[in-house]
């Protein structure tokens, strides 16, 4: 039997945490006179009260988390957080039933940015800001379990990232923990950065303070119906294309940077590939607008760098709907929803360095077809992958794509049209946001869809932001044996 202390001791920690966050926008509603600071207020004392009596009854535990522990804490500790963040939502004046509200909450805490609420403008800021601070959150919790949790786990090939693993010259700091809040402290710094950048691009600060950390987050939720269409401004997007490329990369390196290697961050391998890849899909875009008649040279640079970079780092934001664009633009969107950013960045879906060991796998292969006698090894990073991280990768990406047809085929059966539900469960699973199509695309939200639809696709944004496995071992049955 598993002993449930320590993960209810540690949830309860970071529901009350949560519960006192409520107290931002609460803070704020009161300050406006808007009539939601009681509902943020309310729903804080609740949350602080379930989190601060899990805490309570089981302080004083000590001692190290098990791997069955671990994978269950992670689960447990996600659908917490979007159950106790949908609350506010709930009982605030969004006019959100109890689906919609669990489902904007899941959307937010795992940084989708997929969203049921139509008239945003028209909602009060502390609504606005708590959408913002649950990606927010998101984004940073997504940062710790990528480098503190799932490397042991060894789910995903994340194992390649594992710290204790690294030579003594290349540790940044002695504890997983000491990283988590030097990463935390570097997280909050690129998100005031983000906010002075946008600030002088021309937001008002309400907007700037949103935009800050839903792009650090690559989460995408905005404070206005028509995301940064609403802005109409390059230099706001010259900031967000910036920030959102920011938040894509290996925070760790970021430390590195501060502790003397600044040239660490060009250097490493998926930080090259992801930029590569990225230039390469904001030239394939811009080359089909002007080939299209689309737009003309400026604005067709400015439309394909935007969107491209948002919808490859997961985060969402549209300046334009891109689904106007031609036969071919739906099924270019589609196929950059599974790149993802880097490890240890805020971005969902597949991500970079899985490409990196299927694509050094393959060269092998091909190498020893051509030699059928030479020694050839895949390598990451200058470094041999160890066989267990590639059979996890596979093993990853085989699984991943299971879960994307399953979701789509479920989607299907509940009426969605082809290309409806195929969207809608590539955007759940790979946390982009918007899907594609009349419904669900950049200018369109998941409100029309049914509540059933509504509670899959929560669960596929549950499986893509813990990476598949994380969750789908809780329902074997080996998991849960002696």
């Amino acid at each position: 039997m598993i002993d449930l202390r320590p993960i209810a001791l540690v949830a309860g920690v970071l529901v009350a945490m949560l519960g006192a966050i409520m107290l931002v926008p609460a803070l704020v509603d009161l300050a406006l006179d808007a009539p939601n600071w009681s509902v943020f207020l309310i729903s804080a004392v609740i949350t602080l009260f379930a989190g601060g009596a899990m805490t309570v009854a089981t302080w004083g535990w000590s001692g190290s988390l098990s791997i069955r522990q671990a994978f269950l804490l992670t689960s447990v500790v996600w659908l917490l957080m979007a159950g106790f963040g949908a609350l506010p939502l709930y009982l605030a004046d969004a006019g959100l039933g109890f689906t919609d509200a669990a489902f904007e909450a899941m959307s937010g805490i795992t940084t989708t940015g997929s969203t049921v609420i139509v008239g945003l403008d028209s909602l009060s800021r502390g609504v606005l800001l708590w959408r913002a601070l649950l990606q927010w959150i998101g984004g940073i919790g997504f940062i710790v379990m990528a480098l503190a949790v799932l490397p042991m786990l060894q789910v995903g090939g994340m194992q390649l990232f594992r710290i204790e693993s690294s030579d003594t010259s290349e540790k940044i700091l002695p504890r997983a923990a000491q990283i988590a809040g030097s990463i935390a402290g570097v997280y909050f710094a690129l998100s005031v950065a983000c906010m002075v950048a946008y600030l002088l691009a021309g937001m008002e600060t309400f907007d700037a303070i949103v935009h800050a950390m839903t792009t650090i987050s690559t989460g995408g939720f905005s404070s206005h119906d028509r995301s940064f269409g609403y802005f109409e401004s390059h230099a706001t997007e010259v900031v967000a294309v910036v920030f959102m490329l920011a938040g894509s990369l290996p925070f760790i390196l970021y430390l590195q940077a501060v502790r003397g290697r600044p040239g660490a961050i060009v250097r490493d391998s998926q930080v090259q590939w992801f930029l590569g890849a990225a230039a390469v899909f904001i030239i394939v875009a811009f080359v089909y607008q002007l080939i299209e008649g689309i737009y003309a040279a400026p604005q067709a640079l400015r439309h394909a760098a935007f969107n491209v970079v948002s919808v490859v780092t997961t985060t969402g934001y549209a300046s334009d709907d891109y689904g106007t664009w031609g036969a071919f633009a739906p099924a270019f969107f589609f196929f950059i929803m599974f790149t993802g950013g880097c490890t240890g960045g805020t971005t969902g879906s597949v991500k970079i360095f899985r490409f990196q060991v299927l694509f050094q796998h393959m060269r092998v292969q091909l190498a020893r077809v051509s030699y059928p006698h030479g020694v050839f090894t895949p390598r990451f990073n200058g470094r041999p992958i160890p066989d267990e991280a590639s059979r996890s990768v596979m093993a990853f990406v085989l699984l991943l794509f299971v879960c994307f047809a399953v979701l789509a085929a479920a989607l299907g059966l509940l009426g969605l049209d082809s290309i409806t539900a195929m969207s809608a469960a590539a955007t759940a699973i790979t946390n982009v946001g918007p899907g594609l199509g009349d419904i669900i695309g950049p200018a369109g939200t998941f409100a029309k869809l049914p509540d059933a639809a509504k509670w899959l696709l929560s669960f596929g944004m549950l499986l893509g932001r813990l990476e598949v496995f994380t969750v789908l071992v809780l329902f074997t049955p080996a998991f849960w044996r002696n």
